[in-house]
């Protein structure tokens, strides 16, 4: 049978022949798998300006669809898609600029919080007032806004509410 040459952008096996590679890399299938491979790869500066140089696909602006697809030779992107892509560069441009920007993040590791945590509860212990500490500590929660997004926590999960959990009965657990 002979050996089988596979091409990995078109996902297709073939015998290995050089009249038959030739054909096969030379072929229009070739090419646009190739290039819808390479394409994924494209920084966004370079998708913007090459979209900004097409003109609008009227077909996909009526109907919502092309039968050319990614291959078409207008641009599929509206204005919103287009102004997205210009936000995304502009970001990658700060983050490039400024790279402890990335660092100075809001969300805390997991460490950081818990230290603060900590000194906030010792701090709580230590002051003479325990009353008006829980009750301004409950109206500004130290828990991490990204934690108490997610739906359906178990109780033993869940913040401790201002009264603390004496105040709760749990009658279903897990």
């Amino acid at each position: 049978m002979g050996k089988r040459y596979y091409c990995d952008y078109c996902d297709r096996s073939f015998q290995d022949t050089l009249h038959n590679r030739k054909k096969h890399l030379n072929g229009v299938q070739h090419q646009r798998s190739k290039k819808a491979w390479l394409d994924v790869f494209r920084d966004a500066a370079a998708i913007l300006q090459e979209e900004r140089s097409k003109q609008p696909c009227r077909k996909f602006q009526q109907t919502g669809q092309c039968v050319f697809g990614p291959s078409c030779r207008y641009s599929h992107f509206s204005e919103k898609d287009m102004m997205a892509l210009e936000q995304q560069i502009e970001d990658e441009r700060w983050q490039k600029a400024d790279p402890e920007h990335d660092k100075a993040s809001p969300r805390p590791s997991l460490d950081e919080w818990l230290s603060r945590r900590e000194n906030n509860r010792v701090a709580l212990m230590v002051g003479s007032d325990l009353k008006a500490e829980e009750e301004k500590g409950a109206e500004i929660s130290d828990v991490p806004p990204f934690l108490l997004s997610v739906p359906d926590l178990p109780p033993s999960l869940l913040p401790p509410q201002h009264r603390g959990w004496r105040g709760t009965i749990h009658n279903e657990w897990g």
